[in-house]
């Protein structure tokens, strides 16, 4: 205790040293707090969109599908990928796949038809509820489509247009039919905007003559499971599938979370040296005005281990009192970045990175880890800082540092 009170004292020897120093690492702590909040928001942000809009955590398809995305290539048993999914209440929506040529008026263009169940859709993912206009498929065929948002916009659709579909059947046959666009997604990635044509699974199974092949099963436990447990479960439960995370089918959104995981600490460092250099010119200044002191103190039989208690104490409660007042700064920001965010449609619109979609207000996240790790990290730099002034105090002369003019 009256190692802290001693070390309290002391700091306010010199205030204004004391008050810089305090203001640097007062900011480096709030700036590393909200920076770190903005980077997370941003990785959950691209996670989110990747997992909960359309691709799930996990997707099974048959050996190869991916290759050619034939209509031919379906599941074999997609009945036991939905029962492993039920069984460890795991939401998963079977989708069919197929390619066309759409056209309204004049215009026309190529579409990949989603054959959807939209009951599963909805309770699977956020694209169901992702519409600039209109509204998504209803739970019965009616010969509605859903459109991609750029693909609308070619074709100048808008919500009660007809649409000319003609398509490959899987029988050699030549489809072909009528449909009325109910609804318009919004940006969500570049392959869904520019070419995705949302139908209900019945009037895929009619149009494609596909006999009820299922392409694709996409499975969303949103954090109930692991990545690595629920692709472990469906390989178990459909081995001769294929079976793949999202790292595995989004790699360039993958590496770039990586990526902001590496510049987070790149970041943090400098942050972090920059305060430590701060703290240690403070306690190096400090040790050499007071070298007569140290010098009595040794006389008197102070211990070089006393000595350096006393320096690293001083630096610990100067760490402390501007990590605790950067914690509250940096909460505060972040708390403002995470209910406002950063609007960049200045610079852009909604865009997308790696085919997922991005909103362009970006928000900030409020955890446990960005407000822990920068505090700690910040009172072992202060800690360490301290150290060479403390051996340089502790290594002193006791007559020299008394005679000292």
């Amino acid at each position: 205790m009256n190692t802290l009170h001693y070390g309290w004292r002391n700091l306010w020897r010199n205030t204004r040293r004391t008050c810089i120093t305090l203001a640097a690492v007062t900011l480096s702590t709030a700036i590393l707090i909200a920076s770190y909040g903005l980077m997370d928001g941003l990785m959950q942000h691209a996670i989110s969109n990747a997992t909960n809009l359309v691709v799930g955590e996990v997707q099974v398809h048959a050996q190869g599908y991916r290759g050619d995305h034939s209509i031919y290539k379906a599941l074999n048993r997609p009945d036991l990928i939905l029962r492993a999914a039920k069984k460890y209440d795991v939401a998963a929506a079977p989708r069919r796949y197929g390619y066309g040529l759409v056209a309204v008026g004049t215009k026309s263009a190529g579409a990949r038809f989603w054959g959807v169940a939209p009951a599963l859709e909805r309770n699977t993912f956020d694209l169901a509820q992702r519409l600039e206009e209109g509204r998504f498929l209803s739970e019965t065929s009616q010969r509605a489509v859903v459109l991609g948002h750029k693909l609308a916009r070619s074709l100048k659709a808008k919500i009660g247009s007809e649409i000319v579909v003609v398509v490959q059947a899987a029988d050699g046959s030549l489809g072909n039919d009528l449909y009325t666009v109910t609804g318009i997604l919004k940006a969500s990635g570049d392959s869904i905007d520019r070419n995705a044509a949302l139908i209900h699974a019945a009037d895929f199974d009619e149009l494609f003559v596909s006999g009820g092949r299922i392409h694709e099963v996409a499975l969303n436990s949103r954090g109930k499971l692991s990545i690595e447990r629920l692709t472990e479960v469906l390989s178990i439960a459909a081995p001769e599938e294929e079976t793949m995370s999202w790292r595995q089918l989004l790699p360039e959104v993958s590496d770039m979370v990586n990526l902001f995981d590496v510049s987070i600490l790149i970041f943090g460092l400098i942050f972090l040296l920059a305060a430590g250099m701060g703290v240690m010119n403070t306690m190096l200044m400090a040790t050499y005005e007071r070298i007569r002191e140290f010098g009595i103190l040794k006389a008197l039989g102070a211990t070089p281990w006393r000595i350096i208690m006393d320096v690293a104490t001083e630096a610990l409660v100067l760490a402390a009192l501007g990590t605790a007042l950067g914690t509250i700064l940096g909460l505060a920001g972040s708390y403002y970045l995470q209910e406002v965010g950063l609007d960049l449609s200045i610079f852009a619109g909604t865009y997308s990175v790696a085919g997922v979609a991005f909103d362009p207000i970006w928000r900030a996240t409020i955890s446990a880890k960005m407000v822990y790790l920068p505090v700690v990290l910040m009172l072992i730099i202060g800690l360490v800082a301290s150290l060479y002034p403390a051996a340089l105090a502790a290594r002193l002369d006791p007559v020299r540092a008394i005679h000292r003019p």
